[in-house]
């Protein structure tokens, strides 16, 4: 079965201080993406396709691009703002790009079969490739479900995805401001209109490691070319979000799986983070879960 890695890097993190998606963390100045992708050969994927700027493709092309050359297919996909339905335009002095579920629609000539969608700047751990493997082969799209406790903050509250689901079937995905008091993670949705609740340290949480079917590229051109007439007026703000597009298809009837991990998240906001994330590398490869070179 074909399997494509979609990975998402086109933005640039201004609070880290630059492109942190080329930030060297590994023993070999590997990026973060490097071992996303290493796990992700090792699991069964076929394809990666980067998403990137068009003006970053040589630096891409020339670091990540070169390493990974004969050992999976490569693929490179623009998110570009005119690419939109037909009898569209771009309106007068927009610039940022429409969304998370728009740079997917530009990759959609890219993709071949079942595909995972990931940052560049997240670390996810390799048994959550495993995992993401698994679902895909499903043939159901799928979320990652990460511990919400071990994805907390010492220093305050975060913005997580809280799943909730029935026999490991996606209801609701509620993004929230997660805090962890006592035994339990107290969740402030970020929908007034939900109520305040808790849940237990071990509740599946999404952090962007996604698993779809080929229609959920359907499903994302259909959603643009409604909203785009919905939104005429206002197109100069609109936005396209995955997670938008993933709740409407779970009201549409359609099936979402909450696969849970073990794994371990780690994210990378501040230059500091980037430090702690030598750290852990170098433990996992100590351990044996990666080699100390990747590619040779």
């Amino acid at each position: 079965m074909e399997k494509t890695l979609v990975v998402l890097a086109a933005g640039m993190g201004s609070r880290f201080g630059g492109m942190k998606q080329t930030y060297p963390v590994g023993p070999n100045d590997e990026f973060i993406m490097d071992y996303s992708i290493y796990s992700a050969i090792k699991y069964g994927f076929t394809k990666v396709v980067f998403i990137i700027r068009e003006e970053y493709l040589d630096l891409f092309k020339s670091t990540i691009g070169k390493r990974i050359e004969g050992k999976i297919k490569v693929g490179y996909a623009f998110q570009k703002l005119d690419d939109i339905p037909e009898g569209f335009e771009v309106p007068e002095g927009r610039e940022k790009p429409w969304g998370t579920a728009h740079a997917i629609y530009c990759a959609r000539n890219e993709i071949e079969g079942n595909f995972g969608v990931i940052t560049a700047d997240d670390f996810y751990g390799d048994k959550g490739f495993e995992d993401l493997a698994k679902g895909l082969d499903t043939n159901h799209s799928c979320v990652i479900g990460y511990h919400v406790a071990d994805t907390l903050s010492e220093n305050g509250a975060v913005k997580r995805g809280i799943i909730k689901s029935t026999d490991g079937v996606i209801n609701s995905i509620i993004e929230s401001s997660c805090v962890l008091e006592g035994d339990k993670v107290k969740c402030t949705p970020l929908d007034e209109s939900i109520p305040e609740f808790y849940v237990e340290k071990d509740n599946s949480c999404s952090m962007l490691l996604n698993g779809f079917t080929p229609d959920m590229i359907t499903k994302i051109g259909d959603t643009m070319k409604s909203d785009f007439e919905k939104h005429k007026d206002n197109l100069a703000t609109y936005e396209m979000l995955l997670p938008d597009i993933m709740d409407e298809y779970i009201r549409e009837g359609n099936i979402i799986l909450d696969i849970p991990t073990d794994s371990i998240w780690v994210g990378m906001t501040y230059k500091e983070d980037a430090e702690y994330l030598k750290e852990f590398i170098k433990k996992e490869i100590e351990k044996g879960v990666y080699p100390e070179n990747l590619w040779n």
